[in-house]
């Protein structure tokens, strides 16, 4: 099961998530309690080991914002949550990263829809941490897609087979307040979600 961290902002986290076994790690670049800066980013993602993908997180950006974000912060990964047109995908290809669409539920969930190499279906109000019925996408998402939305420690065994994904995304639920990580949580997340 490949997991990502997300929201991380401190490099104890960093390193418990690496240490744990995350296949990636993300760094909110958008507006939310989790936000930091792209140079924030950098110092954190330099930390990490090169089998580990860093991620950017955008929501609403122009491509030009995410691109210039996205090199400043030096991730691997530019993640694009909302209603962001295929053109934007398109815009960001010569970066060379890995391009991620984020959606709900209600989307296209054809992993390559808009070009993207992952596709990740969040709940209908992403960052949230509430539950949604995950059950409705097994069958409908396809390719390499993750899970997120209201996942924990104690219910993303429940999730994965609900909803069958091929990878899942974590960030308010291993948090103790917003934009808080917990370093045990995030080794009790990566040891269920494997489990």
């Amino acid at each position: 099961m490949y997991v990502k961290i997300c929201g991380l902002s401190e490099p104890e986290h960093v390193a418990t998530a690496v240490e744990a076994g995350a296949d990636a790690i993300g760094f909110v670049l958008t507006r939310s309690p989790r936000r930091i800066t792209p140079e924030r980013a950098a110092e954190l993602a330099a930390q990490v080991p090169g089998h580990v993908l860093t991620v950017g997180v955008f929501r609403g950006e122009a491509p030009e914002t995410v691109r210039a974000a996205a090199l400043t912060a030096g991730v691997r990964a530019v993640q694009l949550h909302g209603t962001h047109p295929h053109g934007d995908f398109t815009a960001l290809k010569d970066l060379g990263v890995t391009l991620i669409r984020a959606v709900d539920a209600q989307a296209d969930l054809r992993c390559g829809a808009f070009d993207e190499d992952l596709l990740l279906v969040d709940a209908p109000h992403a960052g949230s941490g509430r539950q949604w019925e995950w059950a409705a996408v097994r069958g409908r998402a396809s390719g390499r897609w993750m899970l997120a939305g209201g996942l924990a420690p104690g219910n993303v065994r429940e999730a994965i087979e609900a909803a069958g994904p091929w990878g899942v995304d974590v960030s308010s639920g291993v948090e103790t307040s917003p934009g808080v990580k917990d370093s045990r949580l995030i080794e009790e997340f990566l040891r269920n979600a494997r489990g």
